[in-house]
């Protein structure tokens, strides 16, 4: 669902930038030259998300319009092209998402980022810990501009419960100085639990003593800020902070996803499935390892042309997805994919599989103007013995005589005798 944000400039080329960005990012953009314009449109019906708001109008050179659309609780984030001391402390007194200088071209380049995360940052959970109440709401008042969820604990051993019981947590920001359990214990109690790629740590302190921010790095903390903080500097840690957790993550799943199909690739599957299947075995519940290829599948590239042909393996996926919900699936390689799935007994593993072969069949997939049909072999192998690689090449024996007794069904190797 797109967002609505108001863009108050009265210069059409920087307006016509601004709105190129936000509607990259899918944001309705309304745009207002003058106060009085903005005021016109502020006592309508429609409800703006954000806006980005130019400190000098023709009608309002001194910042008249920022105080105009936070008075009707819009986050705002100020552009101006005035560089002195004064007019930065007055925007900053004002409860802004930032401003942004009119310096140069990386003035938008930031903007961008802003409102990416403003969209975005809800998904992020920011842990405050802190046992006073002024300093902590502090803290949580700035993050809310920035549209983070917010928890809030007074002392280490509480913000450990909130960890557990708060998944979408993804930072910690914590006060050295604490009952109970202090910062840098806290700091060294989550680090035995998350690392350094999956959640980040702030130590902050009031404290004098330089040697405070070393500590805090030397147990575990990813960065620190000295009380009082300015508040550029804070959202400037916690958006590097966040950014940092999201490239990682979209390095690791780069890194386990198949691009073409965005199903788990062999490395991924290998990794995860090893896992699963010795949790299988603790518990004596009952598996299957499953491998499916698509049969003739070089054919479909030679008479399609290969782009039909990844059409054929997205659409593999899809039915994956669809049929087998709840199995751990992959895809191997080529025209391969495979399925591991938990709790089911062999005949209805096989109707299961079946269903899936039956409806693939008698489909006509389309593409561009063509409709091509294809089958699938399934080789499967139920609750087998040896490594996630030795079943493997058990499943792909029973794919094997599937293949050899004319394709477009299922064989299973193992269950019951």
């Amino acid at each position: 669902m797109s967002k609505n944000l108001l863009v108050v400039e009265d210069s059409k080329p920087i307006a016509s930038v601004i709105k190129q960005i936000a509607e990259s990012l899918k944001y309705e953009v309304t745009v207002a030259t003058s106060l009085a314009e903005v005021e016109q449109i502020l006592q309508g019906d429609q409800q703006f998300f954000a806006a980005t708001i130019d400190y000098s109008l023709p009608d309002a050179d001194d910042g008249e319009a920022i105080q105009c659309v936070l008075s009707h609780g819009i986050p705002g984030v100020v552009l101006t092209g005035k560089m002195d001391e004064p007019t930065r402390q007055k925007i900053l007194a004002q409860p802004v998402i930032d401003y942004i200088p009119k310096e140069n071209s990386q003035a938008f380049l930031y903007l961008k980022r802003i409102l990416h995360w403003q969209l975005t940052n809800s998904q992020n959970g920011i842990l405050v810990v802190d046992d006073s109440a002024s300093a902590r709401n502090h803290i949580v008042e700035l993050l809310k501009r920035r549209n983070f969820s917010v928890y809030v604990a007074d002392n280490g051993k509480s913000a450990l419960e909130l960890l557990k019981q708060q998944k979408n947590i993804k930072l910690i920001i914590t006060d050295l100085e604490m009952p109970t359990m202090d910062g840098i214990e806290l700091t060294n109690e989550v680090r035995k639990i998350y690392n350094r790629d999956q959640l980040a740590i702030i130590g902050i302190s009031g404290a004098s003593n330089g040697i405070h921010s070393a500590r805090f790095i030397k147990n575990g903390a990813d960065d620190f800020l000295r009380k009082p903080f300015c508040p550029e500097e804070f959202y400037c840690r916690i958006t590097q902070n966040i950014e940092n957790l999201s490239n990682i993550e979209q390095i690791q799943k780069a890194a386990n996803t198949d691009y073409l199909t965005d199903l788990p690739n062999r490395r991924s599957f290998f990794q995860a499935g090893e896992q699963h299947i010795a949790k299988y075995r603790d518990k004596q519940v009952p598996y299957a390892l499953a491998v499916l290829d698509i049969d003739f599948f070089k054919k479909v590239n030679d008479t399609y042309g290969h782009e039909a042909g990844d059409h054929i393996l997205k659409v593999m996926a899809l039915y994956l997805r669809k049929h087998m919900r709840g199995s751990l699936m992959a895809r191997l390689g080529g025209e391969e994919f495979a399925m591991l799935f938990p709790g089911i007994d062999e005949d209805q593993l096989y109707n299961k599989l079946d269903d899936l072969r039956r409806e693939i069949a008698v489909a006509q997939i389309a593409y561009e103007d063509n409709h091509i049909p294809f089958t699938i072999s399934i080789g499967v192998n139920f609750n087998g013995e040896g490594t996630l690689a030795q079943q493997l090449n058990q499943a792909d024996v029973a794919l094997y005589s599937a293949k050899e007794n004319g394709r477009n069904q299922v064989a299973i190797v193992g269950g019951e005798e």
